[in-house]
């Protein structure tokens, strides 16, 4: 389980990451400028995705291994 919350929030934390270069570069990469729901509010969604990526390290850090 403790694995499983590590990789959800290594998903989370690069799309959160490329969310926001795609909004301050203008690069064509990351899965949140893509998703219609989301437009205009791209960059509340890649913060929303970081913090989510912090949290779920935090809630994996506090499983035991095993």
């Amino acid at each position: 389980m403790k694995q499983l919350l590590e990789l959800l929030g290594l998903l989370a934390l690069v799309q959160g990451g490329t969310g926001l270069l795609h909004e301050f570069t203008d690069w064509h990469i990351g899965l949140v400028q893509r998703i219609g729901l989301l437009d205009s509010y791209e960059v509340y969604a890649s913060v929303a995705l970081i913090v989510l990526a912090f949290a779920l390290f935090a809630a994996a850090g506090s499983r035991r291994s095993g």
